[in-house]
């Protein structure tokens, strides 16, 4: 096309043109793990997805866009991040004062007495799907109630890989099924579904997932759990917690502010540093010793103290020197800095992503693979390579589950598939899939969140594998696929 107003000729993308940054992108980051490991994850990785955003600016430049629209993109793409920023601080936060009101050390008191190491990784799945159902976050549900269930498994000598990995699940399974979800929301308004007819069809996949998740998880547990003895004898570091902290129940009033909150759909960002700032303040009138020796500055009258502590936890964490080196792990995380590397994480991957989309290289790749998609089975592995990639090539999930709800939507109806289908699978293909990409904005959170590489996790995440590959079985057996009259195609933004 031509660009009247400058007399500039833009061509449209070749596929030459949108495979390029691809290939960058396979080849930068598979070399950062290769020369790196997991650390890739601390600043290479970071670099790869920067470098690779520059590569297709480079692209698109070629193809006669003008600096000033890359740069738009660039600022729309750091703009639709905005709240996963705001969340993310929130969630370093939460932690750090967590620690020091002892609110995630209670948890992790109380969880060691009343769990079994035997049961434990189908238990916290199990937990985890309740409490992300009732509120409807998976990113709330894995900070919170998910951080402390990480720390119980360490210091019972468990895996914390397979243990994220149950945390996931639940959480996700939590997310889709509940109508409080923002994704689950916006998934059925895509589509063109009511959200409870959504959350029915959603079930059919989502459900037996989850149970051969539980299944699994229990296996692990049974078979391939650690011994009784090698479970620990906890008698040692449950009293150094009682001697570190006041154990009581009131601990928990930041997690059940946090949950009435998020019941009551305040803002996840807001609700999480309400709850972040109400535990400093307990802290200050609960902890007094754990106060004290988090300042370490003797002179400091006890306002000022109080003040520092929290503010610290805020901004760097808690940290603690008790000499059991399992506590200490436990105990010294948190802190908005702790979120950075994060959020420099996901600044490039959507950065990246939203390139390729907005100038339409995403476009190009995916036009071939719908005519090519013959059967209605077919057609679901299109919708899932198409979500799974780009969560892959996009680090997001908003727009894995946007782009292809609205890519694929004319074509389901012109086949006579009813936009249920469309709606369950694009869920199945974007949403869960997302915290198994270590760059993903979910994978990245994930991990920052929980304390646990994805590489380590991905594994055991078995809900968040089984759950795409049961919709695209379903499309080629026709099993829960309901057909409409066919249609015309119809405008993809209609």
């Amino acid at each position: 096309m031509t660009d009247t107003g400058s007399h500039r000729h833009v061509r449209a993308p070749s596929l030459v043109d949108a495979t390029v940054p691809l290939v960058a992108l396979v080849a930068l980051i598979g070399g950062s793990l290769a020369l790196f490991g997991l650390d890739a994850l601390d600043g290479p990785i970071q670099v790869a997805l920067v470098l690779c955003a520059m590569i297709a600016a480079l692209v698109v430049l070629k193809n006669g866009h003008r600096w000033d629209e890359v740069e738009a993109a660039s600022q729309r793409a750091l703009t639709s991040i905005t709240s996963a920023v705001f969340i993310l601080l929130a969630v370093g936060a939460l932690i750090g004062t967590w620690n020091l009101s002892g609110t995630i050390p209670t948890l992790v008191y109380y969880g060691i007495q009343a769990l079994s190491p035997t049961w434990y990784y189908a238990a916290t799945a199990l937990i985890c799907g309740v409490v992300a159902m009732s509120i409807g976050s998976s990113w709330t549900t894995a900070a919170t109630i998910g951080v402390g269930l990480v720390g119980i498994a360490l210091m019972l000598g468990l895996s914390p890989g397979i243990t994220a990995g149950a945390v996931i699940s639940g959480a996700y399974l939590g997310d889709k099924l509940s109508p409080l979800s923002e994704t689950t929301v916006l998934t059925a308004q895509l589509a063109k579904v009511d959200v409870y007819e959504h959350i029915k069809r959603q079930a059919w996949t989502s459900l037996p997932a989850f149970g051969l998740a539980f299944t699994l998880f229990a296996l692990i547990g049974l078979f391939w759990g650690p011994a009784p003895t090698d479970a620990g004898d906890t008698t040692s570091e449950l009293n150094a917690l009682a001697d570190i902290y006041w154990i009581t129940p009131l601990n928990l009033l930041p997690l059940v502010l946090l949950a009435v909150l998020s019941v009551r759909k305040v803002p996840a960002s807001l609700a999480l540093i309400a709850s972040a700032l109400f535990a400093g303040l307990l802290a200050v009138f609960t902890q007094h010793d754990v106060v004290r020796a988090f300042v370490a500055a003797p002179g400091l009258d006890p306002v000022r103290t109080g003040i520092q502590a929290v503010w610290q936890a805020l901004a760097t964490g808690f940290s603690m020197d008790s000499g059991i080196g399992d506590i200490d792990r436990l105990l010294s995380r948190g802190g908005m800095d702790s979120m950075l590397l994060t959020l420099w994480l996901i600044i490039g991957a959507v950065t990246f992503g939203t390139v390729l989309e907005e100038f339409g290289l995403i476009n190009r790749l995916i036009d071939p693979m719908i005519r090519a998609a013959k059967g209605t089975g077919r057609l679901f592995v299109t919708v899932f390579a198409t979500a799974f990639g780009l969560n892959i090539v996009a680090g997001d999930q908003y727009i894995a589950l946007v782009l292809p709800s609205k890519v694929f939507r004319a074509e389901f109806a012109r086949r006579g598939l009813a936009p249920t289908n469309l709606s369950r699978l694009a869920a199945d293909s974007g949403t869960v899939t997302s915290p198994l990409v270590p760059w993903n904005s979910c994978g990245a959170f994930m991990s920052a969140a929980l304390g646990v590489s994805t590489l380590l996790y991905l594994p055991f995440c078995f809900f968040n594998i089984a759950s795409p590959l049961l919709s695209v079985v379903y499309g080629f057996t026709g099993f829960r696929i309901e057909r409409v009259r066919p249609t015309g195609a119809e405008p993809a933004d209609a």
